[in-house]
């Protein structure tokens, strides 16, 4: 081979593998979130220049494809800006020419860092007997995705690098090359860290409601404030937590084992990862206590004798709530919680408690029956979901000027059968809320003294959407449904008026949705996020 010859090639191997290399310079110069251009080899004809420089946001130079004989590698460059893909060049063609010089980083971007067209692109460096480039340096801010480059002919390549800490969200792993004709794949790329992760929960929805309002000492519901959040991951971590009056931040991250956990005062407990109580969870005279994002599940799923203190001479009735708010407890919030199982009820609010929101709550039950003791309710399986204030002659406590409750965004699913609430001497006020669990006995109740306001809600093939417990009852209790709510596929009574006081003004603002929008709005939103 004459000496000419062997110099070119010897340039073209160098030129190939320096653009195949990741550059510590390229990685020293990506910006925060930024975009870094891709170096891509190219190879140009005769005694062309080689690619240009690329300017920062600009494209790569041109690519060379195929090597004449004495041709030289050289290598283009360009950065990605605003989000866009630094891309690769174009083929070339002929004899050699001379490199040209690096790239220049873009401005910070909103995508990953490289692209698809990175380096080794297809017809990048050489021909048969060229070297391929190497795989650019995927990476991602905004959580997008860092993406290899294609490989070259005749050449193994090294996939897309995962990017540096991205966005929300995080991203996904660069891909790695493609091979090129007689080469083997490239590797893929490793993940880049995320900054988005489930270790926080989501924010709160806007407290609306009877927790909102002043009385009993308290301004509103504000649970632990801004207390630094502790996490806790097993059932005596949390039981722990709970207890007191000091001001805490509880994540529960995970699902814990089954227990009973009383919850003290000043207290938030968001869920996170996935998280889900198990057993009961009580607030017996317990004061400003936000629950939200999490799931709890009763005692009773598919079967109340699971509980361990039911009692087979009573039936499901013997067992605990899911959730209990009871004995003068004031401004509690329940938000973005799935309540479901409880061997008695769901989420019962009895003892003169006061000041309660719920807001965006599923409540349903997996099927059960209860077919045994004196309480027994056979098929249905004492599938009664909420009951609000229990009983008509309390002497302890002062429920006459309590159970004080509103209900808005909330869902009654699957199976619940009845006391969707069923409500004795309160004010409740339920707006926005969705009724679909089919087979069931009825959905609002007013017991004794109630006093009810359903405004723009959804109730969707069930029967019974709201009635007062007996004639008796309904001399005293008064339910007010208005024109705005949507009755579709229903049956059975939707009884309004009553011989008692009418609900009255309530002491808080609000903004009610068309009840159009509320079927779709609840089941997508109603739940941990």
């Amino acid at each position: 081979m004459h000496e000419s010859q062997y110099l070119a090639v010897f340039l073209l191997i160098s030129g190939a593998v320096a653009c195949g290399a990741e550059d510590p310079a390229v990685l020293d110069s990506v910006g925060t979130g930024g975009g870094s251009g891709s170096h891509a080899g190219t190879t140009q004809s005769g005694s062309g220049a080689g690619g240009s420089a690329g300017a920062s946001k600009g494209q790569g130079g041109s690519a060379g494809s195929g090597m004449t004989t004495g041709g030289t590698a050289t290598s283009g460059a360009g950065t990605a800006g605003n989000g866009a893909l630094g891309a690769g060049g174009n083929a070339g063609s002929g004899s050699a020419g001379a490199p040209a010089g690096g790239s220049d980083p873009g401005a910070a971007g909103a995508s990953a860092l490289g692209g698809a067209s990175a380096l080794g692109g297809a017809g990048a460096l050489g021909g048969a007997s060229a070297l391929g480039g190497a795989g650019a340096l995927g990476g991602a801010a905004s959580g997008g995705d860092g993406a290899g480059g294609a490989s070259g002919a005749g050449a193994t390549t090294q996939g897309g690098r995962g990017g540096m800490s991205g966005g929300t969200g995080g991203a996904s792993a660069g891909r790695g090359g493609n091979a090129g004709s007689g080469a083997s794949a490239g590797k893929a790329g490793s993940g880049g860290t995320s900054s988005g992760s489930c270790d926080a929960p989501p924010a709160a929805s806007p407290l609306v409601g009877w927790a909102s309002v002043s009385g009993g000492g308290v301004t509103t519901t504000t649970g632990g404030g801004n207390a630094t959040p502790t996490t806790v991951t097993t059932l005596g971590e949390f039981q722990s937590a709970v207890q007191g009056t000091n001001a805490a931040v509880i994540y529960v991250k995970g699902k814990l084992a089954a227990g009973k956990i009383n919850v003290g005062s000043n207290k938030t407990i968001a869920g996170v990862c996935g998280a889900e109580i198990h057993g009961h969870l009580e607030l017996s005279g317990s004061t400003n206590v936000i629950v939200r994002n999490i799931a709890i599940v009763g005692y009773g799923a598919g079967n109340c004798s699971l509980d361990p203190d039911y009692d087979s001479g009573t039936g499901c009735s013997s067992g605990n709530d899911a959730v209990s708010v009871q004995k003068n407890a004031h401004h509690i919030w329940f938000d973005h919680c799935d309540i479901s199982d409880g061997t008695d009820g769901n989420l019962d609010i009895t003892n003169a408690a006061n000041y309660v929101t719920v807001s965006w709550t599923k409540f349903h039950y997996s099927a059960r029956t209860d077919n045994e003791g004196d309480d027994s309710t056979g098929s249905a399986g004492h599938r009664y979901s909420n009951l609000i204030g229990g009983t008509d002659s309390p002497s302890t406590y002062d429920d006459a000027n309590a159970l004080n409750v509103t209900w808005h965004h909330n869902w009654w699913a699957d199976r619940v059968v009845e006391r969707q609430p069923r409500v004795r001497f309160g004010k409740n006020h339920l707006f926005n809320n969705l009724w679909n669990a089919s087979g069931n006995s009825y959905c609002v109740r007013a017991g004794k003294q109630a006093r009810i306001l359903i405004e723009q809600s959804v109730f969707n093939g069930v029967k019974d959407a709201h009635e007062f417990n007996s004639d008796t009852d309904q001399g005293t209790a008064n339910i007010i449904a208005g024109s705005d709510n949507t009755y579709a596929s229903t049956s059975g009574v939707k009884e309004t008026g009553g011989g008692g006081p009418a609900i009255g003004t309530l002491p808080y603002s609000y903004a009610a949705d068309a009840a159009s929008s509320v079927s779709a709005a609840v089941q997508s939103g109603a739940g941990p996020k």
